[in-house]
C-alpha cells in the first residue's frame, strides 16, 4: 500500500494520484477516448474504490459485474487508458484507480460555484460528496436579495453580480445551474462571461453555450419519463 493511504476512501484515492509517477504513460490529452467510454469511467472508479481493502487485484469479469456492463466492454474501455491487466491475475486495483482518476482529470480539485440556492441548490450545497470526489463547492450565488448574505452550511450566499470576482479569486472551474428554467440561459451566459467554461445544468430547459465551453445537462424529469416508458411496458406484459 502506498505511503499515506489510510482507511478512508478519500485518503486512498488521494494517495493514488501520486503513487505511480514512474508508470505514467502517454499524455492522456493526446489520445482520443470515445464518449461512451468516458461516461463509464466513473462507474469503474466507484467500483474500484469499493474493492479497496478487500482485494489487490480485480478481473474484468468482476469489475464488469460491479459496474453493470459486460467484461469485453471493460477490457476495451481500459485499453484506451493503456491498461491491459495480466492474464490469470487481472488488474491491480490501486494502479487502475490512479489511471482512471488521471484520465478523468481528478488529480487536482475543480472548485465549483452553484447558481441558485432554492431547494435544489441548497441540497447540492449541503451534499458532502462533491468535495470528497474533487469538486469542492467554492461559492453560492443567487439574485434574490433576501437570500444574499445568508448561510447555507459553511457557505455565505453571494449576489449574482459578484460572480466574475468570485470565479477569478476562487479559481472556479465549473458552474452548476440550479435556477428556474426561465433564467437558465442568462445564467449560462453570465457564467461563461465570468470565465467559467464548464457548466452543469439542472434547470429543465435547453441551454446553449458558445464554442469552447462545455455543457452537461441533468434532467430528472426526463429520466423519470424514460422510467415511466419502461414501467408501463413491464406492467402491460
Amino acid at each position: 500500500m502506498p505511503r499515506g493511504v489510510g482507511s478512508g476512501s478519500g485518503d486512498f484515492v488521494n494517495a493514488c494520484t501520486w503513487a505511480y509517477p514512474a508508470r505514467t504513460m502517454v499524455d492522456p490529452s493526446r489520445r482520443r477516448i470515445p464518449e461512451a467510454t468516458v461516461a463509464r469511467l466513473p462507474l469503474y472508479l466507484r467500483s474500484l474504490i469499493e474493492l479497496h481493502g478487500h482485494t489487490p487485484t480485480v478481473s474484468s469479469e468482476r469489475l464488469a459485474e460491479l459496474a453493470g456492463v459486460n467484461a469485453a466492454k471493460v477490457r476495451k474501455d481500459l485499453s484506451y487508458l493503456g491498461s491491459y491487466g495480466t492474464r490469470g491475475v487481472g488488474y491491480e486495483v490501486e494502479y487502475l484507480v490512479f489511471q482512471v482518476r488521471r484520465e478523468l482529470g481528478l488529480t487536482q480539485d475543480w472548485p465549483v460555484v452553484i447558481v441558485g440556492v432554492g431547494n435544489l441548490g441548497q441540497a447540492l450545497a449541503n451534499y458532502g460528496g462533491f468535495g470528497d470526489r474533487g469538486f469542492p463547492v467554492a461559492a453560492l450565488v443567487d439574485a434574490d436579495e433576501a437570500k444574499v448574505g445568508t448561510m447555507i452550511g459553511d457557505h455565505v450566499v453571494h449576489h449574482i453580480d459578484e460572480l466574475p470576482n468570485l470565479t477569478r479569486d476562487l479559481k472556479i472551474s465549473i458552474g452548476i445551474i440550479a435556477t428556474p428554467a426561465n433564467v437558465a440561459q442568462d445564467i449560462a451566459d453570465r457564467l461563461v462571461a465570468a470565465g467559467v467554461s464548464s457548466v452543469l445544468n439542472f434547470a429543465p430547459s435547453v441551454v446553449n453555450v458558445p464554442d469552447g465551453a462545455l455543457l452537461r445537462k441533468v434532467d430528472l424529469a426526463s429520466e423519470l419519463q424514460i422510467l415511466s416508458f419502461y414501467q408501463q411496458r413491464r406492467t402491460a406484459v
